[in-house]
């Protein structure tokens, strides 16, 4: 684990953990003294350079004016060791209380942000390096226990080297009993977001810091298990520059978002407001547009090039129509964030739902988005917040416009297929409802992953197909010039999807190629999914979940029956035996 010594790299007055007045900024020596933004949020404005902050400071920076009332504020070590170096440890506690004003390392207590009830607790790295040892594990549980009890959201902000040395293996099992008081919570429905600030290592990152339904970083924060130095002396080379940074996890897919400290409170102000909304409420709204009965849609050829048409609106066009409030969730929390697959939390109506969308991109943005073909950590990404959706009760809305998932090598060597069969598997069982629509193009097991829901809505102008037909041509005329041919025998069409009962209602679209407005459009997919949703929260979830079995289970099932004639001929040879 990181020291101390190695991981502050900050220019303090040695008593409050902040710099000392007329100090100038280490990173590009801006003078501080009449710095606005250095005086309430120790942020330099010159450069975005994040000093220290106390504990304390950052619960009053981030809070509602005059809300904060603390708990278990005189807890205090009984030094459980006996322990003594250069100095005996509960004298050293002692001369920290006096310079720092607290007992130990960890302020909690209640509050309100933004008008929500909350629950918060901030570790102070100016009190013995923000060390957790049995106060802070205390009272991070108690905290923890009563978030839980009066079901509130429980926000940590962490800046601490890890365990705390001198209280032993009692100390580091502090790491156990927080994590697991952080499960329990999380299990009853609490939301937890988790905010990391300089630095955050070692055994506090490797617990309840990195728990959090949402992780955020301040820019610029050293984090991770090991310090760089520590890990250089382990592994006996050099890291990568940055590799301990809030940027370096940011990039692997491990944290939600980097947000300065200016930010910050709008930030978690609209992410409780979010998770606040209703989960259900829904009524159903009157349609908009109908085709007339009857009406024929366009060739399938044709309308496999209108669903990949560089003009067609994305996914991210719709969702930024069509909700009030969404905030994205980056990363799979294992190795990567990948762009194909936008996932996050938003308000629908009115009412919060979760969102996972497949996203191809517009023309300059395409090559990001892997032109809409996710990789394993896309699908990972998607389940957790699936995962999420269950546990907090919100209904899971996905988009589907993808060509497939992508097939090269990388994915295999990450897993592509055992991603896709989780994703299936989950979405089978996921205890809230789903709804799915195919808004552009619907690319095989790529598509059907994300896609496993209660009700499926399609686009008219969208196509959903076992593999795309220059794939099959290629199989199966090796000639991919005749895809025009094999699309209208692969019955991809929302039309010939709804006669085979795969799609459920089908959102209509101008006829031809005539364009839509897309104002109008999003109206009218957010008018198919609220009918949806309005019809689904009528039933309990068991229902929900064993009707999504069923359906699943029904396809292809009647068609998988014995052929009639060996039928006949089974019967007469066992007539003959009976007769014989």
């Amino acid at each position: 684990m990181a020291t101390i010594t190695e991981i502050s790299g900050l220019v303090t007055d040695g008593k409050s953990g902040v710099f000392a007045a007329g100090q100038t900024c280490p990173r590009c020596a801006a003078d501080l003294a009449h710095d606005e933004s250095y005086a309430t949020a120790r942020v330099c404005a010159t450069c975005g350079y994040h000093g220290r902050e106390s504990a304390r400071a950052v619960i009053l920076r981030l809070i509602d004016s005059g809300t904060f009332r603390e708990h278990d504020a005189k807890l205090a070590s009984t030094d459980p060791l006996q322990f003594e170096d250069e100095t005996r440890y509960w004298e050293r506690l002692l001369s920290l209380k006096a310079q720092t004003g607290e007992p130990d390392a960890l302020v909690s207590g209640t509050a309100r942000l933004g008008g929500h009830e909350i629950a918060i607790a901030a570790l102070d790295f100016g009190f013995l390096g923000g060390s957790m040892g049995v106060v802070v594990g205390e009272k991070l549980v108690r905290i923890a226990e009563r978030a839980q009890e009066r079901h509130l959201p429980l926000i940590t902000i962490s800046a601490s080297g890890g365990a705390r040395m001198q209280e032993g293996m009692l100390s580091l099992l502090q790491m156990a009993k927080t994590s697991a008081a952080m499960q329990r919570m999380k299990n009853a429905g609490c939301l937890y977001l988790s905010l990391l600030a300089h630095p955050t290592t070692g055994g506090v990152f490797a617990s309840f810091a990195n728990l959090g339904d949402l992780i955020l970083a301040e820019p610029g924060a050293l984090i991770g298990f090991a310090g760089p130095r520590v890990a250089e002396q382990v592994i006996g080379k050099k890291l990568p520059e940055g590799s301990h940074s809030a940027e370096f996890l940011y990039a692997h897919g491990m944290i939600d978002a980097i947000v300065d400290r200016r930010q910050q409170r709008e930030m978690l102000v609209r992410t409780l407001s979010v998770f606040a909304a209703p989960r259900t409420g829904y009524h159903r709204r009157d349609r908009r547009f109908q085709h007339p009965s009857g009406e024929q849609g366009l060739p399938p050829w044709d309308t496999v090039q209108r669903a990949r048409g560089a003009d067609r609106l994305t996914s991210d066009d719709y969702l930024q129509r069509m909700l009030g409030e969404f905030v994205e969730l980056h990363g799979d929390r294992s190795s990567g964030d990948d762009p194909a697959i936008v996932a996050g939390v938003g308000t629908l109506d009115g009412k919060a739902i979760a969102v996972v969308a497949l996203e191809r991109g517009h023309l300059a943005d395409r090559a990001r988005r892997h032109h809409g073909q996710p990789f394993p950590e896309g699908y990972r990404k998607a389940r957790r917040i699936m995962e999420l959706a269950e546990r907090l009760r919100m209904p899971l809305l996905t988009l589907i416009d993808t060509p497939g998932a992508y097939p090269g090598i990388e994915a295999e060597e990450r897993g592509l297929a055992a991603e896709l069969a989780g994703s299936l598997a989950r979405m089978s069982t996921l205890r809230t409802p789903i709804v799915s629509a195919v808004i552009g193009e619907g690319g095989s097991g790529g598509a059907l992953a994300l896609a496993v829901a209660d009700r499926v809505l399609m686009l008219e102008g969208a196509i959903y197909s076992v593999i795309a037909p220059e794939g099959a041509a290629t199989i199966l005329y090796q000639d991919a010039t005749r895809a025009a041919e094999i699309s209208a025998k692969l019955k991809l069409t929302a039309r010939e999807l709804k006669r085979l009962n795969v799609v459920d209602e089908i959102v209509a679209e101008p006829p031809g190629n005539t364009p839509l407005d897309p104002e109008v459009a999003a109206a009218l997919l957010a008018d198919a999914i609220v009918n949806a949703l309005a019809e689904l929260q009528r039933h309990r979830i068991e229902r929900i979940v064993s009707a999504r079995y069923d359906r699943y289970r029904g396809f292809g099932k009647g068609h998988a029956k014995r052929p009639r004639r060996k039928i006949h001929l089974h019967r007469r040879r066992k007539a003959a035996d009976q007769l014989g």
